[in-house]
């Protein structure tokens, strides 16, 4: 698992330097703060912060897709016409609504390795395991982000009148294809502002994975703080990074 994580951090760092707005060809850093604390290279900390920016970015749009399904299953568990599914729905959501992000992230993290430690050791292994933390991290606020998503779109099914079922099964379509034809695009737009409220939560608790050391830009521009004394500048720039995420997700929820 570790490996398959380095693999991916080395492709995401190959389009990163193409791509990269702050130390990339024409990046923001490399233009306007040569010679300076973010100067890219050996010169300054803007090549670590730029792929501590990368990380954040790529860490929540990983996760907004295992978040949302597993949302969408607890939200149709909810309504399900069997008690038992909709208690265990319930109980999901009551947890994970409950916990703590950052007690989440560490049950995930520490947790999982015991359990995958004692799974293989039952085959025979005794080798040492180590979850990546990309993947604790995505884990965790993926189901965090889930329980939240399943409340927002349990109200757009809601929202929906009962009629559009009837008139799917009145044009002869199954469940399945009403779901997918007629329900799911009016559930989106209803859902919509809903899990955009949720996206700007979840950029937020990104920050959070800096504790078990994946190098996002909270990580990355707290140890140049340390390293150069100037606290103020660097957690500054997060900050500001925090705030472009933000207002570039801000614009295409607008679009959308």
């Amino acid at each position: 698992m570790s490996g398959l994580f380095t693999g991916f951090y080395s492709i995401l760092a190959w389009i990163g330097s193409i791509v990269d707005p702050l130390c990339g060809p024409v990046g923001v850093f490399r233009w306007l703060a040569p010679g300076t604390l973010l100067a890219c290279g050996d010169a300054g900390w803007g090549d670590e912060i730029a792929y501590g920016f990368v990380v954040t970015a790529s860490l929540a749009i990983a996760t907004l897709p295992v978040g949302l399904l597993i949302g969408f299953f607890v939200a149709l568990g909810k309504q399900s016409e069997e008690r038992t599914v909709r208690l265990a729905s319930n109980i999901y959501t009551t947890i994970f609504r409950g916990l703590p992000e950052l007690l989440t992230l560490f049950i995930v993290y520490y947790g999982l390795q015991i359990l995958v430690q004692q799974l293989l050791a039952s085959f025979g292994y005794e080798g040492p395991v180590e979850i990546n933390a990309f993947f604790a991290g995505m884990i965790a606020l993926g189901v965090v982000f889930s329980a939240y998503c399943s409340e927002v779109l349990l109200s757009a099914f809601k929202a929906i009148p009962h009629g559009q079922y009837e008139a799917g099964a009145a044009l002869g379509l199954h469940r399945g294809r009403t779901m997918r034809l007629i329900i799911l695009p009016q559930l989106v737009r209803i859902a919509l502002p809903g899990l955009g409220n949720l996206w700007m939560a979840l950029l937020k608790d990104t920050a959070l994975v800096s504790v078990v050391g994946l190098p996002d830009i909270l990580r990355q521009t707290g140890i140049a703080a340390r390293v150069t004394k100037q606290a103020f500048e660097f957690f500054g720039m997060a900050c500001i990074l925090f705030l472009v995420l933000a207002m570039v997700s801000s614009i295409i929820f607008y679009i959308f």
